[in-house]
């Protein structure tokens, strides 16, 4: 089977240009390219694109992409992303559960444990992706904090981000403009919540900024914001606080 470039780019929530864009540097060509230019795509076309999604929306650049295509076969990268995924889908499963486990125990007066509220939440994995970002010594402050703070805290710390992400949904199905004194009041707290992560009472507005960047390209964390959508809508008024802090 073949699928014109106009097909492939609306099922894969992407541009005509992204896709000729992918052919330009050599990372996704077409199966073939009619008599009046008309690119089509083919089968192992579309397993290549989903190589590229997929890292794309882990943030990895093209240099990169170019460089993954080249160490294995799509077969080989497929069947590594899917255990990824299948390990992320779990993860979450797990994190769900611990919520509503949260909430009912909340409803009811009811007492739970560490590890029932907390399962799922192992920030550990997260290592080598932060060391990456920002180096070993923010991976390295950021766990001895962790490790420091009570089972109070650590649940009051995530429970004021659910609480953060709940007025960010709220607003939004509201229509806000992401300049409202409410938004706005929510990126306060947002960025006082980043802070107490980053041991810091005044974080850095242009890395702060960054952060929303990183909501929408990675879908682990657009997640918590219901999806890219609602992760855009939390970036845009990021982005709107930062500006404004920079005058």
């Amino acid at each position: 089977m073949e699928w014109s470039i106009q097909r492939i780019a609306k099922l894969a929530g992407v541009s005509s240009r992204t896709l000729r864009h992918y052919d330009a540097v050599g990372i996704l060509a077409p199966a073939r390219t009619d008599a009046s230019g008309m690119r089509w795509y083919d089968e192992a076309s579309l397993s290549r694109l989903q190589r590229i999604l997929l890292l794309r929306g882990l943030g990895v650049g093209i240099p990169a992409i170019a460089d993954s295509l080249e160490r294995a076969t799509d077969e080989e990268a497929l069947g590594a992303h899917l255990a990824d995924l299948e390990r992320e889908a779990d993860r979450i499963r797990r994190q769900i559960r611990a919520v509503e486990q949260t909430l009912r125990a909340r409803e009811e007066g009811a007492a739970m444990t560490a590890e029932e509220a907390l399962d799922g939440f192992d920030q550990s994995q997260y290592e080598q992706e932060v060391t990456e970002r920002w180096g070993a010594d923010a991976w390295k402050q950021g766990q001895d904090w962790w490790k420091r703070m009570s089972d109070d805290d650590k649940r009051g710390f995530q429970q004021e981000h659910l609480d953060i992400a709940a007025g960010y949904a709220s607003a939004r199905d509201a229509g806000e403009d992401v300049e409202s004194e409410r938004v706005q009041a929510l990126v306060e707290r947002h960025y006082r919540w980043v802070g107490a992560g980053w041991q810091t009472s005044e974080p850095d507005v242009d890395m702060f900024a960054g952060l929303g960047d990183m909501y929408v390209a990675d879908e682990r964390f657009a997640a918590n914001y219901g999806g890219t959508a609602g992760a855009e809508y939390v970036r845009d008024a990021m982005r709107a606080f930062a500006a404004k802090r920079q005058r």
